[in-house]
């Protein structure tokens, strides 16, 4: 049995839900996609669809299998690629993952950026604000905010974001500025669990804070919003407010406090050819974020 021709006809059945129009699709006999099916349930020990006289639908273990079996082709396209040398010509379908704000502020433009600049190439993009197994989870590429403790990855810095403390102008003109993190006993905090669960503001030389939040929130954008409403200040990261710093909304303080700045990366695994469409965008994304002022601290 040809395997990666079964997936194949594996995965168009479940994607047109049906064996008559999966073999309209694929340009085969029906009884051809269902004898390949049976004998790749055969070999798996296992049924990947219940049958019924009008529909078919996935049993658990072909919705697990389905997820493999695609992996598995995107892959194995990626493998022919570059065995006949489109690896020099950016294509197929590059997916990638970063945090949820840095992705919308700072990488959707340039994904629509390389799209414009190669008509054959196509983007899975997912933001997510947890670090993704970019291997196990099928990504050619991560955007990481943070020390790597991964080796075994290529990795290339592209800018670095810092840890703020800010809110709006209007804020600090009625309770003033805080002149070391020890004031920040006296000012309203909002408290962003994403950034800082268990409430201690770490600065440089080992200072740390424990602050009193009155207001907490369970996600960043939120913590920016009463910030910017003025009702306190909040802790962020540099790159979360980068609109609102230009434009006036917000204000930074205790910046001489600030720890070391995060590094930003681009990665990818090591050890697989890498494409076109991988290189093409890190080329892209390490010049446009080295050249951003927001992701340079």
């Amino acid at each position: 049995m040809d395997q990666v021709r079964a997936m194949e006809i594996f995965i168009a059945i479940a994607e047109a839900g049906g064996f008559s129009s999966a073999a309209r699709n694929l340009g085969i006999s029906a009884p051809s996609v269902t004898r390949i099916l049976g004998e790749l349930e055969d070999e798996l020990g296992v049924l990947l669809f219940h049958r019924t006289t009008r529909a078919v639908s996935l049993t658990d273990p072909g919705r697990s299998f389905l997820e493999d079996a695609q992996r598995i082709l995107h892959d194995f396209q990626d493998a022919k690629d570059s065995v006949r040398g489109t690896h020099r010509e950016p294509k197929g379908r590059l997916r990638i993952t970063a945090p949820i704000l840095f992705g919308q502020h700072y990488i959707l433009p340039l994904l629509t950026e390389f799209l414009d600049q190669y008509p054959k190439a196509s983007i899975e993009a997912t933001f997510l604000d947890r670090v993704a197994n970019i291997v196990e989870e099928g990504f050619d590429i991560a955007i990481r905010i943070g020390h790597l403790s991964d080796s075994s990855q290529i990795a290339v810095r592209v800018g670095s974001v810092r840890r703020v403390i800010c809110a709006c102008p209007s804020y600090f003109e009625k309770h003033g500025l805080p002149q070391s993190p020890s004031d920040l006993s006296r000012h309203q905090i909002v408290s962003a669990h994403a950034v800082s669960p268990l409430n201690d503001w770490r600065f440089k030389n080992n200072i740390t804070v424990k602050v009193q939040p009155r207001f907490q929130v369970n996600s960043v954008p939120a913590a920016i919003a009463a910030a910017k409403s003025g009702w306190g200040l909040t802790r962020v990261l540099s790159y979360q407010i980068g609109p609102e710093l230009g434009s006036g909304g917000l204000q930074t303080v205790l910046s001489e406090y600030e720890p070391d700045p995060l590094p930003i990366h681009i990665v990818h695994p090591e050890g697989r050819s890498v494409s076109a469409k991988v290189r093409a965008f890190v080329n892209l994304a390490r010049e446009r974020i080295r050249a951003n002022p927001y992701l340079n601290s």
